[in-house]
């Protein structure tokens, strides 16, 4: 486990997002609109992509043709001055300074505009959760938290970093809409679709590239993805490691006869109960698999709404509710903690062949 503090890290410099020691606020102009941006876009489709890069060059080609839209940064080294000419003005970077981020930011939207805030998961939803919930939820405005390093992704940085209960406080937020897009193609649709949406957005986005979800259908802000039909089981997945984890565990399910369904849960709020209760409506069995703490987030909102409507036995696999004893990279962690297919597939056949029915799943 590191000792390291956020400010200490913060000083030494992160070498993952280059993110500069400059607490100085600065402002990047430029002349050229689009240049070098939606290099997602050039990828071959279906081919891996990172989230927090398909945020950017997306919002770097709307933010010219929207007058409402800015940007406002926290020195994360995310956005470069090739992303930035398009922006003119309307990119701000304010250094290493999340809670004046979430003040600005309101102060912004107050006055008719539609800021997009960077800054990495565990500081939106931790150090600037105050700011976010007196200025921003509670007026219900149109900020969008894009939240950078979601669940283990800063792994490696020990668990100062790791953000594994930002599910859990944004969601409890009465106004916020909270979304964790499994692919780089679904985090560019977000961004565009969010601009249609009223009230504040949290949008969890991961640090390196993950596979493409394997849907003909786009992401729809609010409605799950049905990405495999199934009888015997629903698998829950939300977020880019824990949906191919699901998709991967169907696959081996089906070798030993379990037809498993599998859905996307990209949002959490609202939670798309009605796609939940179709599902599950002939499954004996829900298992829920997140990058994130097993209370409250995925699991709890899957919990919640069978519990109102139509009770059905949950098994959550998620990160078990302790702080990691160690740091490492993102999939030794995921590995470590059994947030994977294999580990899903046999928490569902122990649930099914019975006489370890009940029992919660290794590492939890």
């Amino acid at each position: 486990m590191t000792t390291t503090t956020e400010r200490d890290t913060h000083t030494a410099g992160d070498a993952d997002t280059g993110r500069a020691r400059s607490t100085q606020s600065t402002r990047r102009t430029g002349r050229a609109a689009g240049r070098g941006l939606a290099a997602h876009q050039e990828r071959e489709a279906g081919a891996p992509g990172v989230t927090r890069e398909a945020y950017r060059d997306r919002l770097m080609e709307l933010l010219p043709d929207d007058p409402r839209l800015m940007c406002l940064d926290t020195d994360t080294g995310l956005f470069g001055p090739r992303h930035t000419e398009a922006a003119g003005e309307r990119y701000v970077n304010l250094g290493i300074a999340e809670h004046n981020l979430m003040g600005i930011a309101a102060g912004l939207a107050s006055l008719g505009r539609m800021p997009f805030v960077n800054t990495m998961a565990g500081f939106a939803s931790a150090r600037a959760l105050e700011a976010v919930k007196v200025d921003i939820a509670y007026p219900e405005l149109p900020v969008r938290i894009m939240a950078t390093h979601g669940g283990l992704a800063a792994g490696h940085l020990g668990p100062t970093h790791q953000a594994l209960e930002d599910l859990t406080v944004m969601r409890a937020l009465p106004t916020m809409t909270v979304v964790v897009p499994a692919d780089a193609a679904a985090t560019a649709g977000v961004v565009e679709q969010s601009r249609d949406l009223p009230g504040p957005m949290y949008v969890r986005l991961g640090r390196k590239a993950t596979p493409a979800v394997p849907c003909d259908e786009p992401a729809v802000i609010g409605r799950a993805q049905l990405l495999r039909p199934g009888t015997d089981v629903v698998l829950v997945g939300c977020g880019p490691h824990p949906v191919t984890a699901c998709t991967e565990a169907a696959e081996l399910l089906a070798a030993r006869g379990v037809s498993a369904c599998v859905l996307n849960m990209h949002t959490l709020r609202p939670l798309d109960t009605e796609t939940l209760l179709g599902a599950s409506a002939d499954a004996s069995l829900v298992v829920t698999v997140e990058e994130h703490w097993r209370s409250g987030g995925l699991g709890g909102a899957v919990c919640e709404a069978l519990a109102e409507t139509r009770p059905t036995r949950v098994l959550r696999i998620g990160m078990p509710d302790r702080f990691s004893d160690t740091a490492g990279s993102q999939q030794y962690l995921l590995d470590r903690y059994g947030i994977t297919a294999e580990r899903t597939a046999a928490t569902v056949m122990e649930a099914l062949e019975g006489p370890a029915a009940g029992r919660a799943p290794a590492g939890t």
